[in-house]
């Protein structure tokens, strides 16, 4: 770690997934960087998600003899976000993954499984060990001559010289200190999710949401861009995620997608309300609506048994030693246990194996387990599952206008001058709704673009010796 300075070449605002690629990539390339963190631990939301990244052409994909290529991959998200995307931001993912994906791997992530998820017809959600792997990028940075992370410190306001972004006021332990940076900052401060008070502006209807995310998932960046005549992308589609636990808490990312492989999602009423296998934001969306806003994945035995020990979203085993799911050997009983109209849900069931045993659409027009990929499979073989869940409010994807070099951009479509966002805050990638391990894999990427385009724009020669 370097000594104690106020001055370095650039300032990375957030230690989640984009802070940790951007520092990560900026001491490697010699260059001194300090990241302010609010907190002490690492990786922020990173910390908290189920750890999925969304590459393409991946050497386990070919193990698994997954057929799957850049063109298809930004065609799922255009399709997944609505048509909404920002094209260039898609381009610009699919050119850079495969350096992003060999940089984690150089530096000791480990793929294990690979799977299909929400928004994806190929499987391309690749699972790594989220907290092995900041782990991985803070020593990175910290053992390097030009690396420093100062935590318990908050970001407050940019510094701007001549008209360029040139350094940040942060509060620290020690009081309010003013630090330099002489190629400018990066934004990595995550989104909104933990902001009643954003909330309330831009989405209100998500208030109603288990809220989620970093701690310091409070809108800091956007603010401070915002000052700076910032434009914004995405803010009417901020939506939470179903699948989530009414008692879920801040302990553990608690999430089961047993809709994608097989379950129904119903209300109080025994009634589906949607489509099961649309992205889980719209999912979340839908349940908003729903008395109590409440949902109930039910399944039987056969989807029982797709439980995938140890691996968020398909952990069931984990949530039944927990006490999370009903369970009963006639959908009359599990009704009566879960508080369910028992009538409701005996006929909502029929109906719905009906639509499966016929081969046509449902009332809701579902045709697969994800999107249109996978076999539908009636609920009938007990015992019979229910598991309540509510939308999470874990991230809220929207934000700052940016060029595929993460430069962030004024309203008006200028540039603002020193100053570089990758990760949640940024606007104009997911559209209306997102696709399982891109928000990962999007920090990842776009955190190592904006460290390169801020060394490369500016020139700036290396500045101090790089530990292997």
């Amino acid at each position: 770690m370097m000594d104690e300075t106020t001055a370095y070449d650039a300032i990375v605002v957030g230690a989640g997934m984009a802070g940790l690629a951007a520092a990560g990539t900026l001491v490697e390339e010699g260059r001194s960087v300090l990241v302010v963190e609010r907190f002490d631990g690492d990786g922020g939301s990173t910390a908290m998600s189920g750890g999925w990244f969304a590459f393409s052409g991946t050497e386990e994909q070919e193990r698994d003899g997954v057929s799957d290529d850049a063109d298809t991959f930004v065609e799922d998200m255009r399709s997944t976000g609505g048509g909404r995307t920002d094209e260039r931001l898609l381009r610009a993912y699919v050119e850079r993954q495969d350096d992003a994906y060999r940089w984690l791997k150089s530096l000791g992530a480990h793929f294990g499984i690979v799977k299909i998820s929400s928004g994806q017809s190929r499987a391309r959600s690749h699972h790594v060990d989220i907290h092995g792997l900041t782990h991985l990028l803070r020593e990175r940075i910290e053992g390097n001559e030009g690396g420093r992370m100062l935590s318990h410190s908050r970001a407050r306001s940019l510094l701007v010289e001549d008209g360029r972004v040139a350094g940040v006021e942060v509060d620290t332990p020690e009081g309010t200190r003013e630090f330099q940076a002489r190629g400018g900052v990066i934004l990595a401060t995550g989104g909104f999710s933990r902001s009643s008070d954003l909330l309330e502006r831009f989405a209100p209807e998500q208030l109603a949401g288990i809220p989620y995310g970093g701690r310091g998932c409070e809108g800091d960046g956007l603010v401070m861009a915002w000052r700076q005549g910032a434009g914004f992308r995405d803010l009417g589609y901020v939506a939470g995620t179903f699948g989530s636990h009414p008692l879920t808490g801040d302990e553990e990312h608690e999430l089961l997608t047993a809709f994608y492989m097989g379950a129904i999602i119903v209300n109080l009423h025994g009634r589906r309300f949607t489509d099961e296998s649309a992205s889980y934001k719209t999912l979340g969306a839908r349940a908003l609506e729903q008395p109590e806003g409440l949902g109930f994945e039910i399944f039987d035995s056969i989807v029982r048994a797709k439980s995938l020990p140890g691996v968020p979203l398909n952990d069931i085993d984990h949530l039944e030693q927990k006490g999370r799911l009903f369970t009963a050997d006639t959908l009359e009983e599990l009704a009566d246990l879960a508080g369910i109209d028992s009538d409701g849900l005996v006929q909502q069931v029929a109906a719905y194996n009906e639509a499966i045993a016929s081969g046509d659409p449902d009332e809701f027009g579902r045709r697969g387990l994800v999107g249109d990929v996978g076999e539908l499979v009636p609920v009938q073989h007990p015992p019979f599952y229910a598991y309540p869940a509510k939308t999470l409010m874990t991230s809220t994807y929207a934000g700052l206008t940016v060029t595929p070099s993460a430069r962030v951009l004024r309203v008006d479509g200028s540039e603002i001058e020193g100053l570089w966002a990758a990760g949640e805050l940024v606007g104009g990638f997911h559209g209306t709704a997102y696709l399982t391990g891109t928000a990962l894999a999007k920090a990842l990427i776009f955190g190592r673009a904006a460290a390169q385009d801020l060394v490369e724009a500016l020139a700036l020669p290396a500045t101090v010796t790089v530990a292997s």
